[in-house]
């Protein structure tokens, strides 16, 4: 498709009964936002939590405990290491707690800090802001940008083209790398990209997540918080008109114009907003925060800076753009009982859901006991009788070290008078190992008539009684 094809709206044209023609704009061709650098107390904040973000995300695989990476998930045995804790499989109700504490505080945050996330925290926004520090570094602030991209091809255009993308790609393949370096131990990884040695599975997802961390947060930015990301459909379920929102103070700022500093701008019917434009050249999606609030403002505050840097210019109060709610700029109570305001029955009800869920999951792994046991019966022979006439089951224990200690596990079972565990009575193993052992069961006659009979296993860590596991079988008489 031609440059000129791709500048034409796709339009769909309705004639009404009446003879009124409506048209809905389906398409129109996607124009690059340049943002322009601003500084102030909000920036520094949003920078803030970028180095807190990647400083966690890049370092945490470097860590060690108990001589093993702290942070985790390997997928091919199983195991996922989370800061000296084991988890299996069989863990699965942790991820289920971990995934409701996301959601709803999610649900809480977006209720009374609106899409404060979205603008600090968010991957897609750090990413698009380093990328967007990177662009600055090598191509310059937004009018550069503007000439550059404008500017016949050139020798120094594609200079600084080529050393800008070549940063980000570098950039996007070690955010690859450590991504897959959180599945592989990335000590391990890092030794074999050394020696070329990486299997195909990794180099996969390296250059998978790496592409997309480049297209993302390089090409396609404001497109998908925008377009793609579901957040910013469904948040206005979440919001209230106590929600912290970004506003233009428009009964403060209009009419808008431009005037002369020191100017009497009041008798000439003008407010504060003198329509410098420079709200919407900082913000990173493109909107226009005083035609008031969209889907698309993600609430990074970069308006708020630099609109109270215009202000302080001019002379004039900050805070024509600030954060606020709705409740508050329609003067039904002051801006400073915002904080009061937090006490509401939708969030009071997030609260109480959280605090149940997380005094759960804290008490569960609190009580949690560091050995698995898991017991199938023979069913081949459910019962047979011994030489010694006595009545036999057949028992296989599945034991899983779940602790970073090696430990060795007795076993011993009861339920039955006179009844013997035949077999090995102890098992080793090494931290985060899995083993079986196979036992039998010697009942006489008169105490197991025929049946079910209940009978409990009871295995015991030997140099730490307190990790005993009690798991009930049942004896089959005849």
């Amino acid at each position: 498709m031609s440059k000129k094809l791709q500048e034409i709206p796709i339009n769909v044209i309705n004639v009404k009964a009446d003879g009124e023609i409506e048209e809905t704009l389906l398409y129109s061709a996607h124009k690059k936002i340049y943002p322009r650098w601003v500084t102030g107390f909000w920036n520094n904040w949003r920078i803030f939590f970028v180095f807190a973000t990647q400083l966690f995300f890049y370092g945490v695989p470097w860590l060690q405990i108990h001589e093993r990476q702290a942070l985790l998930f390997d997928l091919v045995h199983r195991k996922f290491y989370v800061f000296g804790l084991v988890f299996l499989p069989q863990d699965f109700i942790y991820l289920t707690a971990l995934l409701l504490l996301s959601a709803f505080g999610l649900f809480a945050w977006t209720t009374i800090g609106g899409r404060l996330w979205c603008g600090y925290a968010c991957p897609q926004t750090v990413y698009t802001e380093i990328f967007l520090w990177i662009e600055k570094w090598v191509e310059g602030d937004r009018a550069a940008r503007i000439k550059l991209d404008n500017a016949p091809l050139s020798a120094k255009k594609l200079r600084l083209k080529t050393t800008k993308h070549t940063l980000w790609i570098v950039f996007a393949l070690w955010t690859g790398f450590t991504f897959v370096g959180y599945f592989t131990p990335i000590r391990e990884l890092w030794s074999n990209l050394l020696v070329l040695a990486l299997s195909g599975y990794e180099v996969f997802w390296i250059l998978f997540y790496g592409f997309a961390t480049y297209g993302n947060a390089g090409w396609m930015r404001e497109q998908v918080c925008k377009y793609m990301c579901p957040y910013a459909r469904f948040q206005s379920a979440m919001f209230d008109a106590d929600t912290l929102i970004i506003s233009y103070d428009s009964e403060r700022g209009e009419n808008r114009g431009s005037r002369k500093k020191g100017a009497d701008y009041k008798a000439e019917g003008l407010g504060d907003c003198i329509d410098c434009t420079m709200c919407v050249q900082v913000c990173p999606v493109g909107i226009d925060i005083r035609e008031g609030l969209q889907y698309e403002c993600i609430g990074c505050a970069a308006c708020i800076d630099a609109c109270d840097e215009i202000m302080d210019k001019m002379n004039y109060p900050r805070g024509l753009v600030r954060y606020t709610t709705e409740n508050a700029l329609e003067h039904k109570y002051p801006e400073r009982d915002i904080l009061k305001k937090i006490k509401r029955p939708r969030v009071l009800m997030y609260a109480v859901v959280i605090s149940i869920t997380l005094a759960a999951t804290i008490a569960s792994l609190m009580l949690r006991q560091p050995v698995k046991v898991n017991i199938e019966r023979d069913r081949v022979a459910l019962v047979r009788e011994a030489d010694n006439g006595w009545l036999e089951n057949s028992y296989r224990l599945i034991i899983q070290n779940a602790s970073e200690q090696p430990h060795i596990y007795l076993i011993r079972a009861t339920g039955l008078p006179g009844m013997k565990l035949i077999g090995d009575d102890s098992i080793e193993l090494a931290p985060t190992d899995i083993n079986d052992v196979s036992v039998r069961i010697q009942v006489a006659p008169e105490h197991a008539k025929a049946g079910s009979h209940a009978i409990t296993f009871i295995v015991t860590a030997k140099d730490d009684p307190e990790q005993t596991v009690i798991e009930k079988a049942t004896f089959i008489g005849k």
